[in-house]
């Protein structure tokens, strides 16, 4: 009889299992300078290797050219994929998506909350409010629910096919760091970028554009000045050859 139940506790382990890629892509954390590559530009890691189950950096990718790679993106200190990859490996159903720059993209991992909110519809792991009809904010909510409920993960798993996360596939054009959000419930969250590189950027731009439109006016006003004042010597040197 103890038996039994130790086999079934057994079972129920073994069906709750996180495969490795999945438990390494939740557990790893990405936008850390890469340990090899330190002293060089751009070494964040910021894609993960499904074969290997580790993050790497741009300069690592030669050595996992042939693995099959998933690249990271980051929204204000938040690991983001994009929706049309993270399907490919896992039933996202029922998880948010939210609209960044254009593209649907899911967190990897749940997000700390800065106050209790009151809804209809909650996050069935961490509780915050989503939009109907999800029921979980993030990939490890709804892994963690599905693993605390005893369900058998496998059935949401598909096999990976490495043609879909080429080291080709991958863009290393400077776009991990997203910017505006959008289909996000929390209309703070929304509005505010609190990522400081991104708004000293901005910040950059917005004064570049000040002086840039200050020059022009000026450069408008100057000449009009100029004329008027050689008008005027004119008007009072008579004797004066005027101009050709």
């Amino acid at each position: 009889m103890v038996r039994d139940g130790e086999e079934e506790e057994e079972m129920m382990m073994m069906i709750a299992t996180k495969p490795a890629w999945l438990e390494g892509l939740m557990a790893e954390t990405f936008f850390s300078s890469c340990g090899i590559h330190e002293t060089r530009r751009k070494s964040e890691k910021n894609v993960f290797c499904l074969l290997c189950c580790l993050s790497v950096c741009p300069h690592c990718l030669p050595a996992h050219r042939s693995h099959p790679l998933l690249q990271v993106r980051r929204y204000v200190y938040h690991d983001v994929v994009r929706l049309s990859d993270l399907e490919k490996l896992i039933d996202c159903s029922y998880v948010q998506p939210y609209t960044i720059n254009g593209a649907k993209v899911i967190f990897i991992n749940q997000r700390p909350q800065s106050r209790a909110k009151v809804s209809s519809n909650v996050c069935f792991t961490c509780v915050r409010i989503l939009q109907e009809p999800f029921h979980f904010c993030s990939l490890s909510c709804k892994v963690d629910y599905l693993s605390y409920q005893g369900d058998d993960l496998s059935s949401i798993l598909y096999r990976i096919d490495e043609s879909d996360f080429t080291f080709e596939g991958l863009r290393m054009d400077g776009h991990d760091q997203l910017g505006e959000i959008s289909t996000m419930e929390d209309a703070e969250d929304i509005m505010v970028i609190s990522d400081e590189s991104e708004q000293g950027n901005n910040s950059h731009k917005k004064e570049k554009k000040k002086k840039n439109k200050k020059k022009k006016q000026e450069s408008n006003y100057l000449p009009g000045m100029v004329l008027s004042s050689l008008g005027n010597r004119r008007k009072g040197a008579p004797h004066r050859a005027p101009f050709s």
